[in-house]
């Protein structure tokens, strides 16, 4: 077992995840595949395994947690500017009851994405290379990571959220100028979670929102 490896396995268990096996190896794959195909089409700027393992594969699966419990009944959810599959593909790996969509602008990005869920074998998952605002389908869950300002994000995002749905934004730093410039009458901040992310101390917070 590679100190990778390991690392993913301490650290899922650090979020209380219960995952299989077969799930494991999945994302392991998928740090594989993600640093292989970087090479050429520049996905993320994290070239160490054991740095994609922390910094993009267990940072993505500390949403889980949050989101089974902030949507517990979530069917369908959209990653907006999904880029290399974060946290789209391991939202698809690890919550395979829920349908997950990725759109990006980025052809590149897309073509990996669909590679990604054909070698993973993953029926939930697909991938849109179109601009958000052209979408028509409504989501349970909108979610976005390191993506645009949450006023970007949710004006560009606003027609793919069901009335009942809500926008989970994966932030950094608390994003109080970024919350400040949401309009009150469009957006409704319900709450700033802080997600702690195993053998990461950087800082991380859910922005929870929902249409008004």
């Amino acid at each position: 077992m590679t100190s990778a490896e390991t690392t993913l396995r301490e650290g899922l268990k650090a979020l209380a995840l219960d995952v299989s096996e077969a799930d494991i190896q999945k994302m392991m794959t998928y740090a594989s595949l993600l640093i292989r195909w970087n090479k050429t089409f520049n996905l993320t700027a994290v070239r160490d395994i054991n740095d994609v393992v922390t910094h993009h594969l267990l940072d993505s699966a500390a949403l889980i947690p949050l989101f089974r419990q902030l949507a517990p009944n979530a069917k369908r959810v959209l990653d907006v500017g999904s880029g290399g599959g974060l946290p789209s593909i391991i939202l698809a790996i690890l919550c395979p009851e829920v349908t997950v969509h990725a759109v990006d602008a980025v052809q590149k990005k897309t073509v990996f994405l669909t590679q990604c869920a054909i070698e993973l074998g993953l029926p939930n998952f697909r991938a849109h290379h179109k601009r958000v605002e052209t979408l028509q389908d409504r989501y349970d869950v909108v979610t976005s990571r390191a993506f645009a300002s949450l006023k970007n994000f949710t004006d560009w995002s606003r027609n793919t959220v069901a009335e009942d749905g809500q926008w989970l934004a994966m932030k950094g730093v608390y994003p109080e100028e970024e919350i400040q410039a949401l309009d009150p009458e469009r957006v409704h901040v319900e709450r700033v979670l802080t997600m702690t992310v195993p053998f990461l101390t950087e800082e991380r917070h859910l922005v929870v929102m929902t249409k008004r």
